[in-house]
């Protein structure tokens, strides 16, 4: 089969490669964040810098829920809902990614200059 390419061809399949990669990187990146911004039941509890170390301690309605904040990133750690799915989306970095512990209605949101959507609600 190599024999069949020619030059032309190989850099044709090079540049594709490429145009796929970049837009990839592109349309998936999104923005770092640089907040956090925390609720409960509804109701901003906190939105604080995503630039030091701390724990945050959320009640709600069947117990507290613990975020965990580090430098770049924030995380549900504990949380008395019970099949723990805000817990299992582990840290979160990008901005407009979110953890939403309903049973507990506890949810924290990453936000940053820009958002990236992944699908718009009318």
């Amino acid at each position: 089969m190599m024999e069949s390419l020619r030059a032309g061809d190989v850099g044709v399949l090079l540049a594709g490669g490429g145009l796929v990669v970049t837009l990839t990187v592109w349309a998936w990146g999104g923005d770092r964040g640089d907040t956090v911004v925390i609720r409960a039941a509804g109701k901003v509890v906190e939105t604080t810098s995503l630039a030091r170390t701390r724990t945050v301690a959320v009640n709600g309605p069947l117990g507290t829920t613990q975020i965990e904040i580090e430098p770049g990133r924030a995380r549900i750690a504990r949380d008395p809902s019970p099949r723990q799915l805000c817990v299992k989306q582990g840290w979160l970095t990008q901005s407009g990614q979110a953890a939403l512990c309903l049973p507990n209605q506890v949810s924290l949101e990453i936000r940053g200059r820009t958002t990236a959507y992944d699908t718009l609600g009318y």
